[in-house]
Parts: C-alpha cells; sequence; structure tokens
C-alpha cells in the first residue's frame, strides 16, 4: 500500500484520480482548500465515495501556505504526490495574474520545497496543453518549443515545467509533468464548455459560440486521464513531460451539435468573437505517452458526450 497525496483532492480530476487509487487499495491524503472559484459545495459533493473510504483522508489546507502545507507533509509522509492544485481558466487569468502567479507559482514552489523536506518517490504534476499557445506545429509534441503562451494562466503553467525541472536536476526528485488536453466528463467544472453548454442547450438557451466554429480540441475523457495518471504514478522517472489527450480534434460547432442531438435540441447560437487568450487548435501526439506508460485512450468523443449527458440526466 502506497501513501498518495493528491492536491486539489476535491476537484474535477482529483475526486477521479482519489477513488481509481482508493479502489486498488492505496492510502489517499487529500489536499484542498475549497477555494470559491466555483461552489465549494460541488467539490465537497464529489468527495462523497472517497469519504466513505477507510484509507482516505482529507486536509483543508492551501497550498499558498507554507507552514499549514509542510504540517500536512509531516503528518501524512507521502510516499507519492500528485499537484492537480492551480488556478485554473484562461480567461479568469487575464483580469486577475497576480492571484494565478501567486498560487499557480508560488505556490507550487511551497509544494516544491515540502517535496524536498519530505521526500517522496515520485511527483506528478498538472501542466496543460495552453503551454503550446497558439503553436501551428500539429500535433503538439512534447519537444516542440513552448516560448510563447498567450495568457497568464499558460504562463504560470510553463514556469511550473521549469520550476520542477530545477527540483529534479539540483535535488535528485523524481517528476513527471503532464500536459492535459481538455478534459470533460462527470463533474467537470462549471465554467467548461461542455458543463456549461450542456445545461444551456437543456434549458433553452442560446450557447455563446466564440469565433465561427471552426475552432478545434483534443476533448480528453475523465477515464482515460485518471488511467494516465495512474500509469504515471507507477512508473517514476527523473524528469519527463508528457502530453495526456485523445489525439484527435473536434470543431466547436461539431462538439454543441452533437450535445445537441445527444439532448434531444436543437442548439440556438449566440455568435461571439474569439476571446484573448484562446487559441485556434489543441490536438496531442502521444506516442511518447503510449511508449513509456503504456497510455491508450480508450473514449472517442462521442461515447465520452454520450456518458457525460447520460451522467447530467442523472442529476435531475
Amino acid at each position: 500500500m502506497s501513501t498518495i497525496l493528491i492536491t486539489g483532492a476535491a476537484g474535477f480530476i482529483g475526486s477521479h484520480l482519489s477513488e481509481r487509487l482508493l479502489a486498488r487499495a492505496d492510502r489517499v491524503a487529500g489536499l484542498d482548500c475549497f477555494n470559491d472559484y466555483y461552489d465549494p459545495a460541488i467539490k465537497r459533493a464529489n468527495l462523497t465515495a472517497s469519504h466513505s473510504h477507510p484509507e482516505f483522508s482529507l486536509h483543508e489546507t492551501d497550498i499558498c501556505h507554507r507552514e499549514a502545507l509542510f504540517e500536512v507533509f509531516r503528518t501524512v509522509r507521502p510516499d507519492v504526490v500528485v499537484h492537480l492544485a492551480a488556478r485554473a481558466g484562461v480567461r479568469p487569468s487575464l483580469l486577475d495574474p497576480q492571484l494565478y502567479h501567486e498560487v499557480n507559482v508560488k505556490g507550487s514552489q511551497n509544494l516544491l520545497d515540502a517535496c524536498r523536506e519530505y521526500p517522496v518517490q515520485n511527483l506528478v504534476f498538472a501542466s496543460s496543453s495552453s503551454v503550446y499557445g497558439g503553436s501551428d506545429r500539429v500535433p503538439f509534441r512534447e519537444d516542440d518549443p513552448v516560448h510563447g503562451p498567450v495568457s497568464m494562466y499558460a504562463a504560470t503553467k510553463r514556469m511550473n515545467e521549469l520550476q520542477a525541472h530545477v527540483h529534479s536536476h539540483l535535488y535528485g526528485l523524481n517528476v513527471s509533468m503532464m500536459r492535459f488536453f481538455t478534459v470533460y466528463g462527470p463533474r467537470q467544472r462549471p465554467d467548461m464548455a461542455i458543463n456549461k453548454f450542456t445545461r444551456m442547450i437543456a434549458a433553452g438557451q442560446p450557447i455563446p459560440m466564440f469565433g465561427d466554429g471552426t475552432t478545434r480540441r483534443d476533448y480528453t475523457y475523465i477515464d482515460d486521464i485518471v488511467d494516465g495518471l495512474v500509469r504515471t504514478i507507477d512508473r517514476p522517472r527523473p524528469y519527463e513531460v508528457y502530453n495526456l489527450g485523445e489525439s484527435d480534434t473536434t470543431e466547436l460547432r461539431e462538439l454543441i451539435q452533437l450535445l445537441g442531438e445527444l439532448l434531444g435540441v436543437e442548439p440556438v447560437i449566440d455568435h461571439q468573437p474569439l476571446q484573448p487568450g484562446d487559441v485556434p487548435l489543441t490536438y496531442a501526439d502521444i506516442s511518447k505517452a503510449r511508449e513509456l506508460l503504456g497510455y491508450d485512450p480508450q473514449v472517442p468523443i462521442r461515447e465520452g458526450l454520450r456518458r457525460y449527458v447520460e451522467w447530467f440526466k442523472a442529476q435531475g
């Protein structure tokens, strides 16, 4: 039995990962500050299943509070840390860049320092496909240049990759940086497109479509992301960067139409201009994750949306 500390454990990805690890008999310590980026009651509900497991503990701590974070490490003594806690969202990061720097950069430095003070076997660290900026090299490879982020959120995630590399190089910390590509599925954050569009279509409300609908995303179902994370937890390496995506793309207008078909409602489109910080395309080359992790995504977009809509309807 390994002891695994998950920061951001009450979030969308963290709560699913907690359940998967508990199911395979790991001990999980969840850390979350339950901030108000979205309703904290949603996050607490995300942990319902984990709370019922005897090998789960919850620590309500902010990664920005250095001494409190170190106390969690002293108490838990994790073998592995999965660092998912962050201030998320491209557009909000343009409105409050100081907050994003404080949480994502300084908070993550606290966590890296804690991993040095209380050595861990492996740190699995959430990065983002946003670090590729508006790259026209497709599909995106881990060795592509990532010098042109177009949002503060993307800049903080790239900084995280550099911070972690320093700790790996100087202190021998095993680190895997995970570049997630638009994760969706049950419990997805309410500000994210699939969650928001589903609610609005079901209610007969107009869908804000930014641009002409031809922007494309590599949408990745939550089960595939969790599978990639578990494989990375079990395969520590000195320093690696991995893309985790489906390695397929879907146009925005096609996504909206698919959701309408699954809900049995014709979407009403509210055309809006492209937003600052948005990129026209994300597309993951996952050959490295396939080779080193055995990562093999199983849920294509149509099936993933079907599962999501089924879950949405079950919520009443």
